[in-house]
């Protein structure tokens, strides 16, 4: 197992899975985590996690089912690294990691075959205004230079069978035009949930879940989540998914 200088191997104790990281490309964040404990997962099926980075989301989604896990992911050095964390956790047999633009997806995957599709894809509009980070590989998985909000929809629902769930985390400044698009490519809004980072905060963690071709009644608002508390620590419900229930 190749580990370069730059990186550094960490787990997430509570699903027991291992993630090659690298400060100077990309490490996967609580959005990550939340992602993959926010829906409904199938117990078996097809699962396909887009814009996957270093394939944390799927990694930690592998714990729940017996399900094969595909992973899209553009940047060569991130796929790389996600492919070595599916070989350090031997899942190979579970989890395949795709690296390749996610307009290409349809060359490996059929459309209306996929039982759930889970993505973190980049937050912030590519403004020519706006400030990049100058770091390349942050730069791509933060701002929609290789895709955006309604392309990663659009696949996405295109992706999924009749009833198939999708599932993403974002930012809450977007959710009016999330759920504009996602009512566009018909996958109708069913469960949102805002983290905030400790009481008296805005939030800055929007979760939400649709069902493809499904009724638009329905939808509802989960309880809201603190990442910190009062005293600056991670909340009990932020340790539970990060360290397990001990």
């Amino acid at each position: 197992m190749q580990i370069y200088d730059d990186e550094r191997i960490d787990q997430l104790y509570a699903n027991n899975i291992q993630i090659i990281q690298s400060p100077s490309v990309f490490s996967f964040s609580l959005d990550a985590v939340l992602l993959a404990n926010f829906p409904k997962i199938p117990k078996k099926g097809t699962i396909v996690d887009l814009c996957a980075g270093n394939g944390a989301v799927g990694l930690f989604v592998s714990d729940y089912t017996k399900a094969p896990i595909y992973q899209i992911e553009l940047q060569e050095r991130l796929a790389d690294m996600g492919k070595r964390s599916i070989q350090l956790n031997h899942l190979e047999e579970q989890v395949t990691m795709y690296q390749m633009d996610i307009k290409e997806t349809f060359t490996k995957l059929s459309s209306d075959s996929v039982d759930l599709v889970l993505c973190n894809p980049p937050y912030f509009k590519n403004i020519s205004t706006g400030v990049k980070n100058p770091n390349p590989h942050l730069a791509i998985a933060r701002h929609e230079l290789h895709t955006n909000l309604e392309e990663v929809i659009m696949i996405s629902s295109k992706l999924l069978k009749a009833n198939g769930r999708f599932a993403m985390v974002h930012r809450p400044d977007r959710f009016l035009e999330i759920i504009e698009v996602m009512k566009k490519h018909r996958l109708a809004p069913k469960r949102i949930q805002f983290v905030y980072p400790k009481k008296g905060k805005e939030a800055n963690i929007l979760l939400i879940e649709g069902i493809k071709d499904g009724k638009l009644d329905g939808f509802k608002v989960a309880s809201p989540m603190f990442t910190y508390d009062e005293t600056g620590n991670y909340s009990l419900e932020t340790r539970r998914l990060l360290y397990g229930n001990d």
